[in-house]
């Protein structure tokens, strides 16, 4: 397996959260191996403490001084609780894995109010994957590892889709109407790095937007999806209010993305680069601590730069090209956002193999530029 940039070098106790699929489990039991280990996917587990959560702590020694790991913690949240006391009165150590914060949030959870830290992981960086890291590879499949590892990484994702994306939200009371939320993330692909239009998504899925609000909420709520924010500080310019909305890996947006010849196949490259950049910045910017927010720009006019990073360290500005050479025009919206932002670094990202300026503007391959982004932005 690849070795992963989430470290934990401190004796407080922590949440670990992130999508299904990302490593959180594999991770724990390489890193933590002789530590006390409850798995809440597992059956019996999960009822033994789902019906009287203070047995956590009867199956805890009581000269025990290691980590205490609850892997999938938000299947139970009311073993919250149960942790806070054991915490406070027997200084044990937990480390909680689940999909989602926010998730625990929603059901009116505390999270342990400050006693413990929070961390993400998330699909493999290209740091992570080092010499084994495929551009290809990545656009087409993503970078959960086991898409580096199985033989057959397109049947992977097609049953991480049927399993998680579709069962498991159904299982979890998330909605109850399977065909209609497997409707919705077939129409919500093709709004995969685009702008956001609810009413769209509703008419295109014959569903209700209110519903169509809901199933958004559902796959933030679980780590599946972003909707990216317009970066509007000091705007000079008249800009757009929708988000634009990512499926937070390439791989898993690919396999529910419809492939049929009236499905727009042309618009898919070009929303799989975007979607791999926009996965291995976050992941790169939180491991980093580069603290950075990502929005993106649009004007009214439709000028758009794909993603704008603002953050202590100043301000950089990203468009991606799915080609192999950069045509004169395709600065023009970088440009045009230098003139709103003139300490802003602007980059333009192809396919290609060559590294220049045009202008104010540094254009890079992607790969590169993704190798070099700490450095770039640091």
């Amino acid at each position: 397996m690849f070795p992963r940039a989430i470290t934990h070098t401190n004796d407080k106790s922590f949440f670990l959260f992130g999508p299904r699929g990302v490593g959180k489990t594999d991770w724990l039991r390489r890193t933590f191996p002789n530590d006390l280990y409850f798995d809440l996917l597992e059956a019996r587990t999960y009822s033994l403490l789902l019906a009287d959560p203070t047995r956590l702590g009867e199956r805890i020694p009581g000269d025990y001084s290691g980590w205490v790991i609850l892997d999938e913690v938000q299947r139970i949240p009311e073993l919250l609780n149960e942790v806070h006391r054991l915490i406070e009165s027997r200084r044990l150590r937990f480390i909680m894995t689940g999909s989602s914060a926010r998730a625990l949030r929603r059901k009116g959870v505390n999270l342990l109010a400050g006693r413990a830290l929070t961390r993400f992981m998330h699909p493999l960086t290209i740091e992570e994957l080092g010499e084994s890291f495929s551009l290809k590879h990545s656009l087409r499949f993503g970078s959960l590892p086991s898409v580096y590892t199985e033989q057959d990484p397109a049947a992977y994702l097609a049953s991480y889709v049927a399993t998680y994306l579709r069962e498991e939200v159904q299982q979890e009371g998330l909605t109850r109407n399977l065909a209609a939320f497997s409707r919705f993330l077939e129409v919500a692909s093709f709004s995969q790095a685009e702008v956001l239009t609810m009413a769209e998504v509703a008419r295109e899925s014959s569903i209700s937007v209110k519903v169509i609000q809901d199933y958004f909420t559902i796959l933030e709520d679980l780590l599946l999806a972003v909707r990216l924010p317009v970066f509007s500080k000091r705007a000079k310019r008249k800009l757009i209010t929708h988000p634009k909305f990512l499926f937070f890996d390439s791989g898993v947006f690919n396999s529910i993305r419809p492939k049929g010849p009236l499905d727009h196949p042309e618009l898919a490259p070009g929303a799989s680069v975007e979607t791999l950049f926009y996965q291995q910045v976050r992941a790169l910017n939180e491991y980093h601590n580069l603290e950075y927010s990502i929005f993106y720009w649009r004007t009214q006019a439709k000028d758009e730069v794909d993603f704008v990073l603002y953050g202590p360290r100043g301000i950089h500005a990203f468009e991606l090209k799915h080609a192999d050479r950069v045509r004169s025009e395709d600065t023009a919206s970088l440009k045009l956002f230098l003139r709103d932002y003139p300490g802003a670094k602007c980059h333009l990202l192809y396919l290609g193999n060559e590294e220049y300026h045009d202008g104010d503007v540094s254009v890079m391959p992607l790969e590169n530029a993704l190798r070099k982004f700490v450095t770039i932005t640091g």
